[in-house]
C-alpha cells in the first residue's frame, strides 16, 4: 500500500472522523501528526497509536488562528522532514433558521469551517511544492451538494470549501499536489453538539445516533483517497448511510 510511510497531518483529531481517521492510518504504516484543542484528547490517542505498534505526535492548534495553524504546520514538518498529506477535518454545524440572526454563529461557522482549510492550505502547501508532492484532503458534506431549512450557513460554508478544494485541484495537480473532498451524510459523532437551535440540536442528535455512519466509514475513505498511486487523483468521495434520502 502507498499510505505506508506517508506523513500524514490532521486538524481536527481529538474525536470522531479525525481520530479514526488517524488510527487507520497509523494501522497502515503512516506517520501521525495531530492536533485539536483539547490536548488531553490528542495525548491519549497518541498512546493508544503507540501501544498499537503505530507512530504519532501532537500538538495543539485552533484553526481560527492562523498564527497556530501555522506553527502546527511547521512542528510536524520539523519532526518528520516532509509532509505527505494535510487533512483539515475541524468542523462546526450551527444550524438554525436566518431569522434567528444568529450572526455570532455565522461567523465562527466560516471561520472554522473555511477560514480554518485556507489556514491549513497557507502553511502547508509552500511546503508541498518545494518537496514537489502532497495531497490536501478536506471534510466536506453532502450539505456541500443540497440546502435544506435551517441549514443556509452550514451549507453555505460546505459549498464554499467544495470552490476551494476543486481551484486547489486544479491549480496544484500540475505540480503533482493533489485535493480531495469527502463528503458525508450524517455520521454518528459529537457535531450535533456544535447546532446552536436547541430543537434542532435534538433533532440532529437522534438522526445521527439512529442512521449515522461510523466514523471509521469515513476513514476508510480518507485511507482510499491517499492509497490511490500518485497519478490518480480523488477530487471528492460522497457518501451516505443508505437509508438517507438526502
Amino acid at each position: 500500500m502507498t499510505v505506508k510511510g506517508k506523513v500524514v497531518v490532521i486538524a481536527g483529531a481529538s474525536s470522531g472522523i479525525g481520530a479514526a481517521t488517524a488510527k487507520k492510518l497509523a494501522d497502515h504504516g503512516a506517520k501521525l501528526f495531530i492536533g485539536a484543542r483539547r490536548e488531553d484528547l490528542l495525548k491519549q490517542q497518541v498512546e493508544e497509536i503507540e501501544a498499537a505498534g503505530g507512530e504519532a505526535a501532537y500538538k495543539t492548534v485552533d484553526v481560527t488562528d492562523k498564527n497556530s495553524v501555522a506553527d502546527f504546520v511547521k512542528a510536524a514538518h520539523e519532526k518528520y522532514g516532509k509532509i505527505d498529506v494535510m487533512y483539515n477535518n475541524a468542523g462546526v454545524m450551527p444550524n438554525s433558521a436566518l431569522r434567528d440572526l444568529k450572526v455570532e454563529d455565522w461567523e465562527q461557522a466560516f471561520q472554522i469551517n473555511v477560514m480554518g482549510v485556507l489556514y491549513g492550505i497557507a502553511a502547508a502547501l509552500p511546503i508541498m511544492k518545494e518537496q514537489g508532492f502532497g495531497h490536501f484532503i478536506a471534510t466536506d458534506s453532502n450539505a456541500g451538494h443540497v440546502i435544506n431549512p435551517n441549514a443556509a450557513i452550514y451549507s453555505g460554508t460546505k459549498f464554499a470549501l467544495r470552490a476551494i478544494m476543486d481551484a486547489l485541484r486544479q491549480e496544484e495537480g500540475p505540480n503533482m499536489i493533489r485535493s480531495t473532498i469527502v463528503s458525508p451524510g450524517n455520521v454518528n459523532t459529537s457535531l450535533w453538539k456544535t447546532v446552536g437551535d436547541p430543537e434542532l440540536q435534538k433533532k440532529a442528535r437522534a438522526r445521527e445516533e439512529e442512521i449515522g455512519l461510523d466514523p471509521e466509514d469515513l476513514a476508510n475513505a480518507v485511507l482510499y483517497a491517499i492509497d490511490q498511486p500518485e497519478n490518480v487523483g480523488i477530487d471528492e468521495i460522497l457518501l451516505r448511510p443508505t437509508v438517507q434520502e438526502n
